[in-house]
C-alpha cells in the first residue's frame, strides 16, 4: 500500500511528503456501555488508512483516493466543504483543528486504506485520526493526543452527520501494540492493559448482513436504558447513568418499569462488570476467563438486550461446538461480525466449518478477518 501511494504521489505532484498512518479498531468487551457512563475496551488493529502529505504552499488542499480513484480540490474556509462523502472527513479535520486554534495551510495528500468496509473496523475513524495527527504535526499545532480525537469525534458530528461517542477515534490515536484500552467514557479515563495471547487468534467472522433496524431499535435501546435510570436516580441520586448502578437497585424499580427496560438495564449492569473483570484476568493471563465473559456478552445481547440475530447466533453457537476460547457479537448489532478468540490448534477447523455450515445456511459466504493488535496515529518511517 505504500509503495503504491508513493507512486501516486510523486505522478500527481511531482516531489515526496511524509508518510503518516492510523489504524482500525475492534473492541473485546464492553457493547452499549458507552451511552450508559460505562467502559470500553478496544484495540487498535493491524489494518487502517495511510497517507502522503506534503505542505503545498496554497491555500488548497489537492486530495486524491486511491481507493475511490478519485481526485478533488477544496478549501479551508466553511464555504468550501467538497460534494464527496470521504473528502468531507479531510476538510472536517482542517475545519475542526482550525476551530480550535491550529494552524493548517494547503497541502497535497495521497491516501488509501485495507480496513475492510462494512465490518464494524471504523474506517471512518482511521482515516480522520490519520489526518488530524499529521496535520498537528507538519504544522507544529502542539495539540493534545486526546484533542485530536475529539476532532476526529467532532468531525463526524458536524461534517459527516453521525452523532458517535469517542471510541473509535480514541482507540485510533491512543493504541497501542500489545495493549487494549480501557476507556471509561463518563469520565475519559483511561488504562492500558497486555494483550498478547500466545497460543491463540483474534479472529473477525462478518455475516456481511445488516438488518434494517438497527437505528431505531438503537434509539429503543436508549431510551429504555434513561428511563430505567430516572427510576433508580429517584431512589438514589447520585445514579446519573446506568453504569453508577448496582443490580440490587434495579431490583428495587422493577414493579415500577416495563419490563423490556428492565431487561435493557440488566444486561448493561452486568456488561459494566464484565469490562473489568476482563481487566482482571489479563493482568493474570488468563484467557480462558476472558473467553467466557465474551460468552456471556453474547447470551446478554442476544437475550436481554435483543440486538442480536440469527446469523450471529449461528455463529456463536458454532464457535461453543469447536470449544473456541470465546465469541460474541460485535459493534451494534443486526447483523456484522462476532469476534472470536480461538486456540491456534483449532482455528483452521473452526474457521472451515464455519464458512461451509454458514453458506449452506445462509446462501453466501461470511468473511473472515484475522487481527493484530497494534498502534495508533503514527508517522511511518
Amino acid at each position: 500500500m505504500k509503495e503504491k501511494i508513493r507512486e501516486k504521489f510523486l505522478k500527481l505532484y511531482g516531489k515526496p511528503g511524509h508518510v503518516y498512518a492510523s489504524a482500525g479498531r475492534i473492541n473485546l468487551i464492553g457493547e452499549h456501555t458507552d451511552y450508559n457512563g460505562g467502559y470500553v475496551f478496544p484495540g487498535a488493529i493491524d489494518c487502517g488508512i495511510m497517507a502522503e502529505i506534503r505542505p503545498n504552499g496554497q491555500d488548497k488542499v489537492h486530495a486524491y483516493s486511491i481507493d475511490y480513484d478519485e481526485y478533488v480540490e477544496f478549501g479551508l474556509e466553511e464555504d468550501d466543504k467538497p460534494v464527496q462523502p470521504w473528502a468531507r472527513y479531510i476538510f472536517g479535520v482542517c475545519r475542526e483543528t482550525i476551530k480550535r486554534g491550529g494552524k493548517v495551510e494547503g497541502f497535497d495528500t495521497v491516501f488509501a486504506g485495507d480496513v475492510p468496509l462494512g465490518a464494524g473496523l471504523s474506517s471512518s475513524a482511521a482515516l480522520e485520526s490519520t489526518f488530524a495527527f499529521a496535520l498537528n504535526e507538519i504544522f507544529k499545532n502542539n495539540i493534545s493526543k486526546f484533542d485530536l480525537a475529539k476532532i476526529g469525534q467532532s468531525t463526524e458530528h458536524n461534517y459527516c452527520g453521525v452523532n458517535c461517542g469517542i471510541m473509535d477515534q480514541f482507540a485510533s490515536i491512543f493504541g497501542k501494540k500489545g495493549s487494549l484500552i480501557r476507556l471509561n467514557c463518563k469520565t475519559l479515563e483511561h488504562k492500558y492493559f497486555p494483550f498478547d495471547p500466545k497460543g491463540y487468534k483474534l479472529v473477525l467472522i462478518d455475516s456481511c448482513v445488516k438488518h434494517e433496524l438497527a437505528s431505531s431499535a438503537y434509539n429503543k435501546r436508549r431510551a429504555s436504558c434513561e428511563n430505567a435510570c430516572a427510576a433508580i436516580k429517584k431512589r438514589h441520586p447520585d445514579v446519573d447513568f446506568l453504569s453508577d448502578a448496582k443490580r440490587v437497585w434495579l431490583e428495587e424499580v422493577r414493579e415500577e418499569i416495563p419490563e423490556e427496560d428492565f431487561l435493557r438495564a440488566e444486561y448493561v449492569i452486568g456488561e459494566v462488570q464484565r469490562v473489568l473483570d476482563v481487566c482482571d484476568a489479563l493482568e493474570r493471563g488468563d484467557y480462558e476467563t476472558v473467553g467466557e465473559m465474551m460468552y456471556q456478552t453474547h447470551f446478554g445481547l442476544s437475550r436481554l438486550y435483543e440486538v442480536s440475530c440469527e446469523e450471529l447466533d449461528f455463529l456463536n453457537k458454532l464457535a461453543r461446538k469447536h470449544d473456541v476460547t470465546g465469541s460474541r457479537v460485535m459493534g451494534g448489532g443486526f447483523g456484522g461480525c462476532t469476534i472470536n478468540l480461538v486456540k491456534e490448534e483449532l482455528y483452521d477447523d473452526f474457521i472451515a466449518d464455519a464458512k461451509k455450515k454458514f453458506a449452506e445456511k445462509f446462501g453466501h459466504d461470511p468473511k473472515v478477518y484475522d487481527v493484530v493488535i497494534s498502534d495508533g496515529a503514527r508517522m511511518v518511517e
